[in-house]
């Protein structure tokens, strides 16, 4: 309604099938909040997240009075009748109206202190060999190039893609990673040695790509990080200590003794819960129905059809996709990329691997409640 697509296909994706954005319906009103703070909190909580999730539908005049607290208390205009982006609608919402606690904490290497966000930009530069890449590699990619790294994990993470407007695509496909693997861009998490799987304490980056993909590939202990850089490539390199918290090397090194090998070190994973795609200025949504990796995954769009010309409506629909998780397994990389032209794709894969626009990881354990 009104040109909704945007506001309809990003609020299904953060209320319907995860409490991860719960949060903000809960929190107490403080003093610097706005004198509308409840108001907003009432039209989202009962006028939409609980209809969503009791009734499995939302009507147009209640994301319209969201639309009119947004566009009163917000500093963009447009909000009752333009399209705009996903991301505009979260920094007004989360950042502006709700002042939640921003979910990422993101410091630079360079000294340049912390930022607080609640959407992360995949920046870098383009990789050319990367064909078919997944948010797994780009993610990466841009902590690499960008050099930052997180303090903590958050209990969501939203990804935007390499995209820019309507027109520029980095990528023309992208999988979405169905799991998305943090440890090595956490800023104090344990990691592995790539050589000897032994605790690493030291990182190189100069080494990307040298010892296998992915930036496990840079992590070492001392020993193995002293031996790799004896070759020739690499003895040039300039490396840089890993942050372990004292508590966990003490348990490290008790295991090992005990064990008489190197413990397991457990990885930091997130788990891909909504997609946000976008084909000519309309907005649609793949989400997750439930938690798990064989949880099935629903294709929404709030305008698939319409009934009547000027003063008619818009129908939504919404479609089961069965076989969503098996095309974005490892295993169907291949036939992927064997079907070069994409209308050889089902539709809703097409639009998944083309279209995305943000992806929305979240942790298994998170709770509602931060």
């Amino acid at each position: 309604h009104h040109n909704s697509c945007y506001l309809d296909a990003t609020l299904l994706a953060m209320f319907y099938f995860t409490t991860v954005f719960d949060g903000i319906l809960y929190r107490p009103k403080r003093m610097d909040d706005l004198r509308e703070y409840d108001e907003v909190k009432q039209v989202i909580k009962e006028g939409i997240v609980n209809p969503l999730r009791k009734h499995n539908y939302v009507r147009a005049d209640k994301v319209m009075k969201l639309r009119h607290l947004l566009d009163k208390l917000g500093n963009i205009p447009g909000m009752m009748s333009e399209e705009k982006d996903p991301e505009e609608f979260l920094n007004l919402l989360l950042n502006q109206i709700t002042k939640a606690d921003p979910f990422l904490h993101i410091r630079s290497d360079n000294g340049g202190g912390t930022q607080h966000s609640f959407l992360y930009q995949l920046i870098m530069e383009k990789d050319e060999r990367l064909v078919l890449p997944t948010t797994q590699q780009l993610f990466e990619l841009s902590f690499l190039q960008m050099k930052v790294k997180l303090e903590e994990r958050p209990p969501c993470l939203i990804l935007q893609m390499p995209r820019f407007g309507k027109d520029y695509k980095m990528y023309r496909r992208i999988v979405p990673s169905l799991e998305l693997d943090i440890t090595d861009v956490l800023q104090n998490a344990p990691r592995e040695c790539i050589i000897c799987g032994d605790l690493a304490v030291f990182e190189c980056k100069e080494c990307y790509n040298q010892h296998g993909a992915g930036l496990n590939t840079i992590a070492f202990c001392e020993g193995c990080k002293d031996m790799s850089h004896k070759h020739k490539v690499r003895i040039n390199h300039k490396w840089e200590a890993i942050t372990v918290p004292q508590e966990y090397k003490a348990i490290h090194n008790e295991q090992r003794t005990i064990q008489q090998q190197n413990p397991t070190i457990p990885r930091e994973k997130m788990e891909l819960f909504a997609v946000v795609c976008i084909q000519t200025s309309h907005y649609v949504s793949f989400v997750k129905c439930g938690k798990g990796k064989d949880a099935q995954w629903i294709f929404f769009d709030s305008m698939a059809d319409r009934m009547g010309e000027q003063s008619g409506y818009n129908i939504p629909e919404i479609k089961l996709c069965p076989d969503l998780s098996k095309w974005l397994s490892d295993d169907y990389q291949e036939e992927i990329m064997r079907r070069t032209d994409d209308k050889e794709l089902p539709e809703h894969i097409r639009r998944l691997l083309c279209d995305a626009y943000m992806c929305m990881y979240q942790s298994p354990e998170v709770s509602m409640v931060r």
